[in-house]
């Protein structure tokens, strides 16, 4: 396989150290999807995992040694040998070469506090571990990246010490060194330096960096460690991993590519970055911050008035990139404090041809202003539900012709005597053209009872239902002073397992609010299906 070369080469760990964070588990499957998935973005590593810990990992890498991967290679994780035992009969190294991977990831210790107080070996043994582990898989022709654990610790402690752990590593042929902040806790400035000497100290190694977030500093240290020299950087693209996480790829490579003029990726591929992050996500089963850096849903929202009109006159006056160059969009965010020209970029979208041309003083936008004031005076709020935005631009352009309605519906908790689980019944009543559907079900919650006996009655009618679910569901009481009387803000997001949308219904039944959040939803995936 030819490789473009790169600038700077990504190790994405998300089936490594993304998996230890708190919550995620990947089965076989998922693990081959997030391979494909890295893959098909262009990292240059994918760090699978421990080949001695566990079962599935074994399995996953006999599977992916037969994968025919485009871009990425793949490294099998472990750490230098035991104290006191060869290399070669190192039972945890040998598990590193059964996997049969192109490049393995091997840590060692830079720290004299882990030497003395966690490995407890003279500081000579600690030394020869490091030198022995790599000498070893060099030998059985592996590609060896060093990852010098809790590095910039080391350094603080004991630069002295912490170089002659770098010394042994490269002396013993280490393809690539890493430098970690494995605690997460340093910040920029000692990044830069102690990054920079290394580099002085060993001009001809790969010089790289992992980076922990505990202090939020991730990004930070890594592209400070970039910014000095290193040409190898490691995280996971969506940021999640051990205790804070990890460096979050995904704002790391646009920063790289588009500020600093560095290739991390293929050509091409920096705009599909935020749909791999997403895909990844999905696949963990986690949510993507809507405030994460370039890919979040408001890395490129404007909401006051003012921001969207410059923005419409000169999009960098407010935005520090073209949300296309990854595969964002720019979102104005409606509400009371939005302005007449954030809903006319809106109503564009929808209706581009309308009569006379859409502008500010258009009498649909003079109207949606008013009546959005209105509502939100009420206790509606669509800055965080487009979705139900653009049924109510559809209602008042005249283009919004309901695919169904609710007839009747029935909502019953029942509480059983000794159990402590309730069950939650839902009946409803749909008609869609001039065919009445009835459908039932249960569910955990008196909401979910209802979202599942809504999507029984129109998936017959509608089959591309059965791939959309709530992925999430928030109440707010409007006014606490009315008690029990209050009324209640309902907020659905909704996915399709491609896209994201939200949602939202008001009254004072929260079971209401909920099924006009829900019927909103539901509306909003069949009119973007069709």
């Amino acid at each position: 396989m030819i490789r473009e070369k790169l600038d700077i080469e990504i190790l994405d760990t998300t089936l490594r150290d993304g998996a230890q964070g708190k919550g995620i588990t990947f089965s076989l499957s998922d693990k081959i999807a997030v391979t494909e998935t890295l893959d098909e973005l262009g990292v240059t590593w994918i760090e699978a995992g421990n080949p001695g810990s566990n079962p599935k990992d074994l399995e996953y890498f006999r599977l992916v040694s037969s994968m025919k991967l485009k871009n990425s290679r793949i490294c099998a994780f472990g750490s230098t040998r035991k104290k006191d035992v060869k290399a070669s009969s190192d039972s945890q190294l040998c598990s590193l070469l059964d996997a049969q991977t192109e490049g393995v990831v091997v840590f060692g210790k830079s720290w004299d506090l882990h030497v003395n107080e966690v490995l407890q070996v003279p500081p000579q043994e600690n030394l020869a571990m490091i030198t022995d582990t790599i000498a070893f898989l060099k030998s059985e022709g592996r590609i060896v990246i060093y990852d010098a654990e809790h590095f910039f610790d080391g350094w603080s402690a004991s630069p002295s010490f912490a170089l002659c752990t770098i010394q042994a590593a490269v002396d013993a042929g280490a393809d690539y060194i890493v430098l970690c902040d494995t605690n997460g806790g340093v910040f920029p400035s000692v990044v830069s330096a102690a990054a920079l000497e290394v580099i002085k100290a060993f001009p001809n190694s790969r010089i790289g960096i992992h980076a922990h977030n505990d202090s939020g500093f991730a990004l930070a240290n890594s592209i400070a460690a970039v910014q000095v020299g290193c040409i190898h950087v490691q995280g996971t693209l969506a940021g999640f991993g051990e205790r804070c996480g990890n460096t979050a790829l995904a704002s790391l490579i646009p920063s790289l590519e588009l500020k600093m003029s560095l290739r991390c990726l293929p050509q091409g591929n920096l705009v599909r970055i935020g749909e791999f992050t997403r895909r990844i996500a999905e696949i963990a089963n986690v949510i993507i911050s809507d405030d994460m850096p370039y890919v979040g849903t408001h890395a490129f929202s404007h909401k006051a008035g003012m921001h969207a009109d410059a923005i419409l006159k000169t999009s960098r006056s407010f935005e520090h990139i073209d949300p296309a160059l990854v595969g964002n969009d720019r979102h104005f965010l409606m509400s009371e404090v939005g302005g007449r020209s954030a809903i006319v970029e809106r109503v564009k979208k929808i209706a581009f041809n309308l009569e006379p041309p859409v502008h500010k003083d258009h009498p649909v936008i003079i109207s949606l202003a008013q009546k959005l004031k209105k509502l939100e005076a009420q206790g509606w709020a669509y800055e965080g539900a487009d979705a139900s935005f653009e049924i109510l631009i559809r209602r008042e352009l005249g283009f919004y012709s309901p695919l169904f309605s609710i007839q009747a519906y029935r909502v019953m908790n029942e509480h059983p005597t000794g159990q402590t689980i309730a069950c939650c019944h839902a009946w409803v009543k749909v008609l869609v053209g001039d065919t009445t559907e009835v459908a039932a079900a249960e569910g955990v919650g008196p909401v979910g009872a209802l979202d599942s006996a809504l999507r029984r009655a129109l998936t017959r009618f509608f089959p591309g239902l059965s791939k959309v679910r709530l992925e999430d569901y928030k109440v707010r009481v409007i006014n606490g002073k009315d008690a029990t009387s209050a009324r209640v803000r309902v907020l659905i997001e909704s996915t399709d397992g491609i896209r994201s949308w939200n949602t939202v219904g008001v009254s004072a039944d929260i079971i209401d609010a909920s099924r006009a959040a829900l019927v909103d939803s539901i509306e909003y995936s069949l009119i973007n299906e069709q």
